[in-house]
């Protein structure tokens, strides 16, 4: 058999592959602890990335195949049926002191692609962002129509996930809400040919830059969740923007109609968890 570190080195690139970027060197992951804790969520971010993971379920949001049916669908997909599974309707807080993210981006942005399940923008290296003393990668952004987590029962017309990779394989997500407003100029840049059809690509040229995506006040709610698309993996950090951006309507509207309907999972039983403002 292969060894652990080599493993992950293999699935570090076939993540970072599916992605569309260069593949990156771990560096926390020479010896075989580190490497079995970091192989199943470099795994989980395959599926997610890819259109259809090889051999799995096909998935939906709506009929047999949507949400209530995800956890029966496939073995793999079990953790859909979890107890710390995202979205969430945000409401009753925990007041804590939360650092500011140290987020460090650069224009990442190569392409944009329809995987069938969303538009993702796809980011090659360079833009990170620090969370507990750990750094994890920019990979993607992608977009849900309706918004998927809720703030005070509130939903949003989009909502957009950077999807982050840890240095154990870990995840961390930045979560922002999109409100019908103003015309925005960086979702002009990235969906200025929105991919219509599976697996439709279309590359930047020069790369765009996240972080003109983001609010300007980066204060934000924090809890622990997963994915919330199967395999649904849980242990994911979610960090959600309090502040929303703008979008116009007919930004808003040329999402919906490449989506060709609603790509948000229902918010889920928050159980025993705290959400930290």
């Amino acid at each position: 058999s292969l060894p652990a570190c080599r493993v992950y080195s293999m699935a570090s690139q076939v993540v970072l592959a599916a992605a569309g970027v260069e593949a990156v060197t771990p560096t926390r992951t020479s010896n075989w602890n580190a490497s079995r804790r970091a192989l199943p969520a470099m795994l989980a971010v395959l599926a997610m990335l890819s259109t259809a993971a090889a051999g799995e379920a096909r998935w939906s949001y709506s009929g047999d195949t949507g949400p209530s049916h995800w956890a029966q669908l496939s073995p793999s997909y079990a953790a859909c049926a979890g107890a710390n599974q995202s979205p969430l309707d945000l409401a009753e807080f925990v007041d804590a002191d939360l650092p500011p993210i140290d987020i460090s981006y650069v224009p990442s942005g190569v392409a944009i692609v329809n995987n069938g399940h969303t538009v993702q923008i796809e980011h090659a290296n360079g833009s990170e962002i620090g969370i507990d003393g750990r750094v994890y990668r920019l990979l993607q952004i992608h977009f849900h129509a309706p918004s998927e987590n809720r703030i005070h029962g509130a939903e949003f017309p989009i909502e957009a996930h950077f999807v982050h990779l840890g240095p154990d394989g870990d995840l961390a997500v930045i979560a922002v809400m999109f409100l019908a407003g103003e015309h925005n100029a960086a979702l002009a840049q990235a969906w200025k040919q929105l991919p219509q059809r599976t697996d439709e690509k279309h590359v930047f040229d020069p790369p765009i830059a996240p972080a003109a995506l983001l609010p300007e006040a980066r204060d934000y709610y924090r809890f622990n969740g997963s994915l919330t698309t199967p395999p649904c993996t849980e242990g994911v950090i979610w960090l959600v923007m309090k502040a929303p951006v703008s979008a116009s309507t007919e930004q808003i509207a040329a999402l919906a109609e490449t989506l060709h309907g609603p790509n948000n999972r229902p918010v889920q039983p928050r159980n025993a968890r705290v959400v930290l403002r």
